[in-house]
């Protein structure tokens, strides 16, 4: 574990492997480990992999007021500095895609290839405020109602209905990482329309086709806002690192080790 500092905060984050550096950007209420701990093997044959904690995840600090974005932001562009700086490949997924985006646009050199996954432009829609400020309530009232509607949300219906009540159990009972009810705060507040033509590096954006929690609309505009991207769906829910990982796994490689 690596700490370094920006913003008056302090960021942990992780890297293993050998090569040019691969960041990866978790979501709202999971850290670099949750997030893609089983994942990071199936890139070091040929990767640096970092995966930092940002912003009350894992060992990270957050600033006292509501969490911005531009925070977010300089913690990643701290890290990656700091991991021996750009240009990096860079993915992103649900928050993690809004701040690997919003981070390609303020730091073009740092980002050498970009994959966005389940993110979204803006937080304006009727839909999405109404799921962001359920989660935010039933956060502050009681974290395990907030677990269980998150994870309603998170997975595909068919593979939540596939898991025994063991593994069900499991997953509600997990602890989420501090400050998870700001990061959703976050989640309400985001519009990044003006960064996106900012964005030159070669993109993917990535949407699920069955995400309940950010539905692909967002990820469709997204690629729509950001010139010269690519799209591409997977079969899965919100979750993909625990439904389709096999499928992301293959479209980032595949995407990342392209020349150019």
């Amino acid at each position: 574990m690596r700490v370094v500092s920006a913003e008056g905060t302090t960021v942990s984050y992780r890297r293993a492997g050998e090569g040019p550096g691969l960041v990866l950007l978790h979501g709202t209420n999971s850290d670099g480990q949750s997030g893609f701990g089983h994942l990071v093997d199936r890139f070091t044959d040929r990767r640096t992999v970092i995966t930092p904690d940002y912003a009350g995840a894992g060992q990270s600090t957050i600033p006292d007021g509501p969490l911005s974005l531009d925070v977010l932001v300089s913690q990643v562009a701290a890290v990656i500095d700091d991991a021996g700086g750009g240009p990096v490949d860079l993915l992103g997924t649900s928050l993690g895609a809004v701040v690997s985006a919003a981070t390609a646009a303020a730091h073009p050199e740092m980002i050498r290839r970009l994959i966005l996954v389940a993110g979204w432009v803006s937080s304006d829609d009727a839909r999405h405020r109404l799921v962001f400020e359920t989660w935010k309530r039933l956060q502050a009232l009681d974290p395990e109602l907030s677990t269980r509607f998150g994870l309603s949300l998170a997975l595909s219906p068919d593979f939540l209905a596939g898991l025994g009540p063991g593994q069900v159990g499991q997953l509600t009972a997990r602890r989420f990482p501090a400050a998870t009810d700001r990061r959703i705060d976050l989640g309400l507040r985001i519009d990044i329309s003006g960064l996106l033509p900012k964005i030159t590096a070669p993109t993917l954006v990535i949407g699920l086709s069955r995400d309940q929690l950010v539905p692909p609309y967002h990820a469709r505009a997204l690629h729509a806002a950001i010139s010269g991207s690519r799209y591409e769906e997977i079969d899965s829910g919100h979750a993909v690192q625990v439904e389709r990982p096999d499928e992301l796994i293959r479209l980032a490689r595949a995407f990342f080790h392209e020349q150019g």
